[in-house]
């Protein structure tokens, strides 16, 4: 699927990435599901992938709210960098690494609710409009979004297919 670049292919990019993310793990049995990924990966397991994208919905949430009302949010995390954002990564990975699946499943399916929501709240003009908020930078708010739930879940996805080959 290409790029989003409007509303309606932003909504139905990331509720369809969405589904067809879920609907994978859905069909993985119990052995799949528990797989080890090769060591090359950062992300060990379906868990952690999973895990990873509901973080990153955390942080958008974050932002979202810190720069709607005209402040500057600590992207991508307070004390982190665009340029360090594999310790991020890594960092993510072990604050759940104690999680359950089934845990992390709750997780990303209720902040995937919220950060929609934020989609189907605001008009074409405020999603793809660049520097429309300041806190956005240079880029708009559907960048932003496009980047944590449409394409995430595209990514997700094929870690996971890899992972688990």
């Amino acid at each position: 699927m290409l790029k989003p670049n409007s509303k309606t292919t932003l909504l139905l990019a990331s509720k369809d990435n969405f589904q067809r993310l879920n609907e994978y793990v859905d069909q993985l049995d119990k052995k799949d599901l528990e797989k080890s990924f090769p060591k090359t990966f950062l992300n060990r397991n379906v868990r952690d992938v999973l895990a990873h994208i509901h973080h990153w919905h955390l942080l958008f949430l974050g932002w979202y709210t810190v720069g709607m009302k005209g402040n500057k949010p600590a992207m991508p995390a307070e004390g982190y960098t665009w340029q360090t954002i594999g310790a991020l990564n890594k960092e993510i990975l072990i604050k759940y690494s104690n999680e359950t699946i089934s845990d992390v499943r709750k997780l990303i399916n209720k902040t995937h609710k919220k950060v929609f929501a934020i989609i189907e709240k605001h008009s074409e003009e405020e999603l793809f409009t660049k520097k429309k908020y300041s806190w956005t930078g240079s880029t708009s708010l559907g960048a932003y979004l496009i980047s944590n739930v449409s394409s995430h879940y595209d990514w997700g996805l094929k870690i996971i297919k890899k992972g688990i080959r």
